[in-house]
């Protein structure tokens, strides 16, 4: 059994707010651990603070190094699974499907089924194992909360191409998105790094601390009463990174609820305008993004793909809305 084990060691970052030893670790996604699985290693000796075994409510307040001793999860059973799915390219490489929002990309130990990857499977029948655990064919990924268009791969050699093109930036990414408020300018670029937020680990923020470039241009499509349609071009791929940049300039996404699109900005805005804001946040449940268009060489006939994905009836019912309220 000992040869199973994972042995794992974190460093947590200068000046993060202090905070639960089994709160923080349940909030890295690179442990991917639930907060009870973590509380139960705690108690079990398999958690050392600076060399130490410590309680499971330890407060770490930074720079401290964590080491755990645990066990791969159990392995998830891939199942096919019939989920509708909006399949907008196909050939005998790749596909490219419309994704939509409330669906998760892959399994994991606490969401093991019903995810884009079972819908796949069921459709297209084979997907390129050279991915990590639990995500055959994927490439790349989008939040639960935003639709839109993946490419997925039907091979390993297709997906270490792919792989390689999105981390060149080979690969055109396309968004819209509906903004609070007013972008300052018609066209813009956002070049701030990113990286995950010491105050909330499950969230990621604009910092210089363990982040990464992270580039976003965009354009004012359309304006309205209080929002902008913006056309958004991803230079970099991060976690989350159009929702943090546009949240940190105080435009968040609309609807977004973990990025201040929400209460946090109706509070915000002229007293007069709250209940139009109100109205626009009762027809959408999560934040208005969606990869809109996707354009790549195609890593084996070398043709140029463009992919269009149609907009959710969600976002279309909100710029609806919007443009009937006037400017």
């Amino acid at each position: 059994m000992n040869q199973d084990r994972q042995f794992k060691s974190i460093t947590t970052p200068d000046g993060m707010a202090p905070q639960r030893l089994d709160k923080y670790l349940s909030g890295l996604p690179e442990l991917d651990l639930s907060r009870s699985h973590i509380q139960k290693l705690i108690d079990n000796g398999l958690v050392l603070v600076d060399g130490e075994a410590v309680s499971k409510s330890h407060e770490l307040h930074g720079g401290e190094t964590v080491k755990l001793t645990t066990l791969p999860p159990a392995p998830i059973n891939l199942t096919p699974e019939d989920i509708p799915l909006d399949i907008v390219y196909e050939d005998e490489f790749l596909a490219v499907v419309n994704k939509p929002a409330g669906l998760v990309v892959h399994p994991a130990p606490g969401n093991p089924e019903h995810t884009l990857v079972n819908a796949l499977l069921y459709h297209l029948g084979h997907l390129s194992s050279a991915t990590v655990d639990h995500r055959p064919g994927i490439i790349h990924r989008l939040d639960k909360g935003t639709s839109g268009l993946l490419v997925v791969a039907k091979s390993d050699p297709v997906a270490r191409r792919l792989r390689d093109m999105f981390a060149e930036r080979q690969v055109v990414k396309i968004y819209h998105g509906i903004c609070c408020g007013h972008m300052p300018e018609e066209d813009g670029t956002i070049d701030l790094p990113v990286g995950r937020s010491i105050k909330d680990r499950k969230k990621m923020a604009v910092t210089n601390v363990h982040s990464r470039e992270a580039v976003t241009h965009y354009h004012v499509a359309e304006r309205f009463r209080v929002n902008d349609l913006v056309e958004i071009r991803l230079e970099t791929g991060r976690t989350h990174q159009i929702r943090v940049h546009f949240a940190h300039i105080h435009r968040p996404i609309l609807g977004d609820p973990d990025y201040g699109g929400r209460a946090k900005w109706v509070i915000g805005i002229d007293p007069t305008q709250r209940r139009l804001a109100n109205q626009l946040l009762d027809l959408i449940s999560r934040q208005a993004l969606h990869a809109s268009r996707l354009e790549f060489e195609h890593p084996e006939t070398g043709e140029m793909i463009s992919v269009t994905g149609e907009m959710p009836d969600d976002m279309k019912q909100l710029l609806v809305f919007l443009r009937e309220s006037g400017s």
